[in-house]
């Protein structure tokens, strides 16, 4: 049996690492779920959503990377995951909050990503104290 987890890797980092986790899968179902409407329900697979559901998942190939780096002990790796947890946070909760640019189940989708990157923020900023 392989141990995957990096020496020294401090407990808070895999907490990091199963948020990330979700934040991957929320990001694919996003996706998935838009290429559905699409033709099912377009009026539900906005342009506008199509360009959220990009960005995020632009962030969703940049995090497991970072993570990567911070497991090794990379110390900039750690601050990067910070860095991208408080502008998906912001971003996502400005976009929730502008008025009848996405369609409601997308604002829902917004809203757990800012939720779970104020996790992600909290938890990376104990892991880098320590």
């Amino acid at each position: 049996m392989v141990n995957t987890k990096a020496v020294g890797e401090p407990r808070r980092l895999r907490f990091v690492s199963a948020v990330v986790t979700v934040y991957v899968a929320i990001v694919i179902g996003t996706v998935a779920a838009l290429g559905a409407m699409s033709s099912a329900a377009p009026e539900q697979a906005t342009d506008e959503a199509w360009g959220h559901a990009l960005v995020v998942l632009v962030f969703a190939i940049l995090l497991p990377v970072r993570l990567r780096s911070a497991r090794s002990g990379n110390t900039k790796a750690v601050r990067a995951l910070g860095i991208i947890a408080a502008v998906l946070l912001v971003v996502n909760l400005v976009e929730a909050a502008l008025p009848g640019v996405f369609p409601a189940w997308m604002r829902v989708e917004m809203a757990a990503i800012a939720l779970l990157m104020l996790a992600m923020l909290v938890l990376v900023r104990r892991s880098a104290r320590r």
